[in-house]
């Protein structure tokens, strides 16, 4: 096997995708038929398996540089913290979640609106102390890499989106204080990166959906609501998630900020320029991956924030709907970009994956693959890759 990528050369990938793929059909019918109890874990197992070795082969072909499982083991982009002890309930509840949202799906037909994000949508407290059972991350890394010479990326939540989705004053007998409770969700995130460090992964992806509600005005409402002062949470956000990559500069460390995908759907708007300052300058993260494809992301000006040394990943491509972005267009914003920040500090992909839960947008495969062609085309014209 060839020797994988340094960690600067994957801090400087020009082309990148957010990680979630849509699950084949035969994959969505392994888990009915698992949940329905008519396969077991071992028979889910290998549907698993075989559906990622096929995406891997996919991947490879359409010339993506670094590759991933499409999160085909999880009901949600969230499940990378679900096997913990204390969170039994929290993750329990996906299983009825994924019958919800393809009924949903099966009466939905409008896209591209605002939808319910479930994620936040019915909060668990937690049942003890929080403590990691196992590394999921690191085992669905070690099955990916295995198939590929390619580096393998691997993805995790980001802590605050973990406490946006505990019931906090229900766990207050166990967690008198957020901090307390914060502090042991750092803690067990750094436990899995140090696996995944040890099991050879050197590009780890944080999804941090949490920092569109910093400017989208709805939900800054409800946190006034509650008596929070937003500008207190980004600050203790924006800590927690330094806190998860400290002193593993081996790694190479990028962070997506996105409004909602679900079934090509959005739950939150607003520009990045009220946190752009902020949360530009001071996140430690090697690449910044910004959706960036439809109005509600606002314009280009906040990138003059980046620092020196940071990649932002433009996600101009949307994952929402099938349509093909045209080339010209996508060759003009790039180019307009470059009038806050350098283009050697540019990179491209997707808006976001295109299914961060079972169900998956509604977008074919055929569209799907379209797509990361088009951005893998794209890295090559402007970049030379």
């Amino acid at each position: 096997m060839t020797a994988r990528p340094e960690a600067p050369s994957l801090h400087q990938l020009r082309v990148d995708c957010i990680g979630s793929f849509l699950r084949p059909a035969g994959l969505k019918q392994a888990y009915r038929h698992h949940a329905a109890g008519a396969i077991d874990d071992a028979a889910l197992a290998r549907a698993q398996d075989d559906a990622i070795a096929d995406l891997v082969a996919e991947e490879e072909a359409h010339g993506l540089p670094v590759v991933t499982d499409g999160e085909f083991r999880r009901a949600v982009f969230m499940e990378s913290f679900s096997d913990v002890a204390g969170m039994d309930r929290w993750k329990s509840r996906w299983a009825d979640k994924i019958k919800t949202l393809e009924e949903e799906q099966r009466s939905e037909t409008a896209t591209g609106r605002k939808g319910v994000n479930p994620v936040l949508a019915g909060n668990e407290p937690v049942t003890q102390r929080l403590q990691l059972r196992a590394n999921g991350p690191r085992a669905e890394y070690e099955y990916l890499q295995g198939l590929t010479r390619l580096p393998g990326k691997a993805s995790l939540i980001n802590p605050d989106r973990i406490l946006q989705s505990v019931d906090l004053d229900a766990s207050s007998s166990i967690y008198p204080e957020i901090t307390d409770l914060l502090a042991d969700v750092v803690r067990m995130e750094r436990e899995m990166v140090a696996g995944l460090r040890e099991a050879g992964c050197r590009y780890v992806h944080i999804d941090a959906p949490g920092y569109t509600a910093y400017v989208d005005a709805d939900s800054l409402a409800a946190m006034r609501a509650r008596g929070d002062d937003p500008d207190a949470l980004l600050e203790r956000a924006i800590a927690a998630d330094n806190e998860v990559i400290a002193a593993f500069g081996d790694l190479t460390f990028g962070i997506h900020i996105c409004r909602g995908n679900r079934h090509s759907q959005w739950h939150r708007e607003g520009a990045y320029d009220a946190i752009a300052e902020r949360l530009f300058s001071e996140l430690d993260h090697d690449r910044l991956l910004l959706e960036y494809d439809d109005e509600r992301s606002g314009d280009f000006t906040p990138l003059r924030y980046v620092p020196h040394g940071k990649t932002v990943v433009l996600g101009l491509v949307t994952t929402k709907r099938s349509e093909l972005e045209s080339r010209d267009c996508l060759l003009r914003r790039i180019d307009d970009a470059t009038q806050y920040i350098d283009i050697d500090q540019l990179a491209i992909s997707p808006q976001c994956g295109f299914a961060s839960d079972m169900g998956g947008n509604v977008i074919s495969e055929q569209a799907q693959w379209r797509k990361i062609e088009l951005v893998c085309d794209i890295a090559t014209e402007v970049w030379g890759r």
